[in-house]
C-alpha cells in the first residue's frame, strides 16, 4: 500500500488485518467527523486513504486547535477512550476524502482478550501513543517553531501538498504568517 503522507513506525499488521477483516469500511468526506469532542468515543480505525485532524477548542474562546493528525497507513482513534466509551478528548475530522476500516471499542476490547499475545499488543499500542504524545509535548518545549515544522515534514513528507497551511500552523501552535516566514527561509537557504 502506497503511503501518501508518512509511515507508521511500529508494525501493527495484525491489528490492521483485524480492522480490515472485522470492521466496516466507512468513507468520510472532507469535514465529516469520526468522533466529536465530549461525546462517548466509539471507534478505532485503520486509514486506508486520506487523513484526519484531531481538533479541540479553546477554553475561553471557540478557536480551533489541531493537536494531531492520522494519515494513510496509520490508525485513527481517541485511544484509549474508545475502549470504554469515555468522552472523546478531541473531535476527529476528515481533512479530505478518507476511507477507514473501523471497529468499535467493544470489538477491539474483545480482540485484545483473545490471548496473551493480543493483550501484549494492547500494551504496545498504549506505549506507542504515550511515546508520541510525550515526544510532541517535549518538542513544544525544546524545539523552535522552525524545528517543529522540520520534524513534521520528516514524519509526513507530503503534508504541505495535501493540507492547508492554516491546519499545519495550528498544529505547530504558530500563526500562518509565521509558517510562511519559516517556509520562505527554508526555500531561500535551499537556493544558496
Amino acid at each position: 500500500m502506497e503511503q501518501r503522507f508518512g509511515t507508521n513506525r511500529i508494525d501493527l499488521e495484525v491489528l490492521r488485518d483485524f480492522c480490515e477483516r472485522e470492521g466496516q469500511c466507512v468513507v468520510y468526506r472532507k469535514g465529516e467527523q469520526m468522533e466529536r469532542e465530549g461525546d462517548p468515543s466509539r471507534w478505532f480505525g485503520f486509514v486506508a486513504e486520506g487523513c484526519f485532524k484531531y481538533v479541540t477548542h479553546g477554553i475561553s474562546d471557540d478557536k480551533e486547535h489541531i493537536t494531531w493528525f492520522s494519515f494513510e497507513g496509520e490508525f485513527v482513534t481517541d485511544y484509549p477512550n474508545c475502549l470504554d466509551g469515555r468522552p472523546a478528548q478531541a473531535s476527529i475530522e476528515a481533512m479530505l476524502y478518507s476511507r477507514v476500516y473501523r471497529v468499535s471499542g467493544e470489538q477491539l476490547t474483545g480482540f485484545f482478550r483473545q490471548d496473551t499475545e493480543k493483550m501484549e499488543l494492547r500494551s504496545i499500542i498504549a506505549e506507542h501513543v504515550l511515546r508520541q504524545r510525550n515526544q510532541s509535548y517535549l518538542d513544544f518545549h525544546r524545539a523552535t517553531a522552525r524545528e517543529r515544522y522540520e520534524l513534521l515534514l520528516k514524519r509526513c513528507p507530503g503534508i504541505v501538498q495535501h493540507l492547508p497551511l492554516n491546519a499545519i500552523s495550528s498544529f505547530l501552535c504558530i500563526t500562518p504568517q509565521m509558517l510562511s516566514k519559516i517556509r520562505k527561509g527554508i526555500t531561500f537557504e535551499a537556493r544558496l
